[in-house]
């Protein structure tokens, strides 16, 4: 196909050719974001080498009784109102990893923008939550931790 094939086709089919150029610029649009957005998304067999590097801190923004029915092995349990740079579990992490986990990825991707803010470093979301945790065969403990 040479140029002015692709010229007669978009003439052809405007609404096509807009969509997909409306496509195009979403794409780019979402990924320059991505990599402005200060903290990085981690898949769980990335977070289970972290874990196992023996520095993160691993925090749960679900709720208690969510947490208590099956939390990430050592992490721990915040609310995402109680999470604060000056938080008793943050106060000694500001070079740590800090790798924020809940249920659907959301509140975590809110909770690391605002630790980004405040200066931490190493900032990480669980990509997915929890489901994409249980979704590698990965490990729940009940309880609280």
């Amino acid at each position: 196909m040479n140029y002015e094939e692709l010229l007669a086709f978009a003439g052809r089919n405007p609404m096509l050719s807009l969509a997909f150029a409306g496509l195009t610029v979403a794409l780019i649009a979402t990924e320059v974001a991505r990599l402005f957005r200060g903290y990085k998304a981690l898949k769980p067999a990335e977070l289970t080498r972290l874990i196992n590097s023996g520095d993160a801190v691993v925090i749960d923004l679900s709720a208690s009784s969510d947490f208590e029915k099956g939390h990430i092995t050592g992490s721990r349990n915040v609310q995402a109102a109680q999470l604060v740079p000056g938080h008793r579990l943050l106060a000694s992490a500001r070079q740590s990893p800090v790798v924020l986990v809940c249920r659907t990825g959301n509140a975590s991707a809110t909770a690391a923008k605002a630790l980004k803010k405040a200066g931490f470093e190493q900032v990480f979301i669980l990509d997915g939550g929890l489901p994409a945790w249980q979704g590698a065969d990965l490990p729940l403990v009940k309880g609280r931790g």
